[in-house]
């Protein structure tokens, strides 16, 4: 598996979770699968405790913890295998985290289009006109 190691998760290249902080749950797989899916409990979800995680910085845990929620869940029902399903559900939770903890990029800024300057502009103007009907007549103007 790709982000997965024998000790555990590689989430980033400095940070790797331990397998013993992610709870693995397996159930009974929903929708079609005949008979074995009456029988095999292949659906397998991995849930990762974020607060409980002596893996993460504090600044990691409070990043998140504002994007992801105290809990991050990966379910796979996709295999008929427990094994691949297990497979899935970490790589995904691996995702998951891997998202939540990627730094926000800056929105690069942009020059106003020609349109939209003459827009802003035509705007202004309209104002001023609207502010300068408001006004009552000046008596000691020449005209």
């Amino acid at each position: 598996m790709p982000g997965a190691e024998e000790g555990g998760l590689r989430v980033q290249p400095r940070l790797s979770i331990p397998l013993a902080e992610v709870k693995l749950r397996t159930s009974r797989s929903s929708g079609p699968g005949g008979q074995h899916a009456n029988v095999t409990a292949s659906r397998v979800e991995a849930v990762f405790d974020v607060l409980a995680s002596p893996s993460l910085s504090e600044s990691q845990r409070a990043r998140l913890l504002r994007r992801a929620g105290p809990r991050v869940v990966a379910v796979a029902q996709d295999a008929r295998s427990q094994a691949r399903n297990r497979e899935l559900a970490l790589e995904r939770l691996r995702q998951r985290i891997a998202a939540g903890l990627q730094q926000p990029r800056a929105r690069r800024a942009t020059r106003p289009t020609p349109a939209s300057a003459e827009r802003r502009l035509a705007a202004k103007r309209h104002a001023s006109e609207r502010k300068l009907s408001r006004r009552p007549p000046n008596p000691d103007a020449d005209g």
